[in-house]
């Protein structure tokens, strides 16, 4: 009688400790199980450039949904954003791709614009701002491409 007894506590302690990892993993992996909440709103950029499904995306550094997914469309990068619920983007907002760090991760940068009118589910922000190619400013600057134009400076005077 005594060992069911230690035998049912020790199941429902092994039960508890997983059921308790399984949520540290969920929340610490950011996984939606159930679809999540919020809209879809979409964004066409000429290049992403490392951006990720599931990279956050801000305003004011604040965040305020995710990247779904990111297609190919008209040959340009479409990225899918879900936004919550009760965060209204404006039409004019401005789209961009940011790093954290000099080499960090890559987030959706929302800047507000002044309209009035808000994207519904399903629209589309159409102000966008291609990210920065670290790689394309350093090798420019690395083989002197940064600096070597006319009307720089740099030049010699006659």
């Amino acid at each position: 009688m005594k060992r069911s007894v230690l035998d049912v506590g020790v199941g429902v302690f092994l039960i508890l400790g997983i059921l308790a990892l399984a949520w540290l993993s969920i929340q610490l992996g950011r996984v939606e199980l159930f679809g999540g909440g919020g809209y879809l709103v979409t964004a066409d950029f000429p290049a992403v450039a490392g951006l990720k499904s599931g990279a956050t995306v801000e305003i004011a550094g604040v965040p305020v949904g995710r990247v779904e997914r990111i297609t190919l469309a008209d040959y340009q990068a479409r990225v899918h954003l879900r936004i919550r619920p009760d965060v209204k983007v404006s039409e004019d907002s401005i789209v961009s791709i940011k790093t954290r760090g000099l080499i960090g991760e890559k987030f959706v940068q929302i800047s507000p614009g002044g309209s009035d009118k808000v994207v519904s589910a399903g629209g589309r922000l159409k102000e966008v701002e291609p990210p920065v190619d670290l790689e394309e400013l350093i090798s420019k600057y690395v083989f002197g491409g940064v600096g070597a134009g006319p009307g720089n400076g740099s030049g010699s005077s006659k």
